[in-house]
């Protein structure tokens, strides 16, 4: 495919994948940057880009994403919010409805990493790293996610057992890595993980079951969790998190 250049005095770069230089330039994940692509938003030297595999210079071109400059990021950010109930995760939201953004204060311009239903809480992160956010979603590195399902009855062993074994959804089987009775809570909330990030996955297992979920709360992402951090708040990583997750997901260097 072809490569869409300008003439400069630059030294020549190596060329990029279109999305790949969107998601290391901080302003999505590669999948969600080929929804920007396909939805005619990314200019390349002032010419609206629709072709996914365009690669670009980011020495010699210019790219801007709904009319704003995008630009390679020196500094990369990393972190961790305690997602509060009725927040969209998303970057924007066209009906104006409340979005994580709202509660993210910051100077960076960074992405979620994945999303949370909307009445979903718990942990979520952010980043303007686009191999890390990509290496952390992708299905084959099985990256752990924990929740605590509040249910509206009782759930029965049969039922653990039938999460743990696979139930079948519209969209192919989801298993459970795990499916336990959290004590004390008369049989109402279940400690669920999951390896795979499918749309209302968690949900959707239990509603196949025929129970309501009332609440969801994800306690648990790559091992990091919301201790310490109220809901509605945010953190940035440490660094030892940092590469704790990079090691997690093959990114250590």
């Amino acid at each position: 495919m072809a490569t869409m250049e300008r003439k400069s005095s630059k030294p020549p770069q190596e060329t990029l994948r279109l999305n790949r230089f969107l998601a290391m330039a901080g302003i999505a994940s590669r999948r969600k940057s080929d929804e920007l692509i396909n939805s005619g938003v990314v200019r390349v030297n002032g010419r609206i880009v629709t072709e996914l595999g365009t690669k670009v210079n980011p020495a010699t071109d210019r790219i801007t994403v709904n009319g704003k400059p995008a630009t390679l990021t020196e500094k990369k950010i990393y972190i961790l919010m305690n997602k509060p109930k009725d927040a969209i995760t998303t970057v924007s939201d066209e009906k104006g409805r409340t979005t994580v953004m709202d509660y993210l204060k910051t100077k960076y311009r960074v992405f979620p990493v994945g999303r949370l239903d909307r009445n979903t809480t718990g942990v979520l992160l952010f980043t303007n790293d686009g191999d890390f956010a990509h290496a952390l979603l992708h299905p084959k590195n099985e990256i752990e996610k924990v929740y605590r399902v509040t249910l509206d009855k009782q759930v029965t062993d049969t039922d653990l057992r039938k999460l743990r074994k696979g139930i079948e959804l519209s969209d192919g089987p989801a298993k459970a890595r795990t499916a336990e009775i959290i004590e004390g809570s008369k049989r109402k909330k279940v400690l669920i993980s999951l390896t795979e990030g499918r749309n209302r996955e968690v949900r959707r297992m239990f509603e196949a079951l025929g129970y309501d979920v009332k609440q969801l709360d994800r306690v648990s992402f790559a091992g990091l969790t919301p201790l310490g951090v109220p809901r509605g708040k945010w953190r940035f990583l440490t660094h030892q998190e940092v590469q704790q997750v990079k090691e997690l997901i093959g990114l250590l260097t």
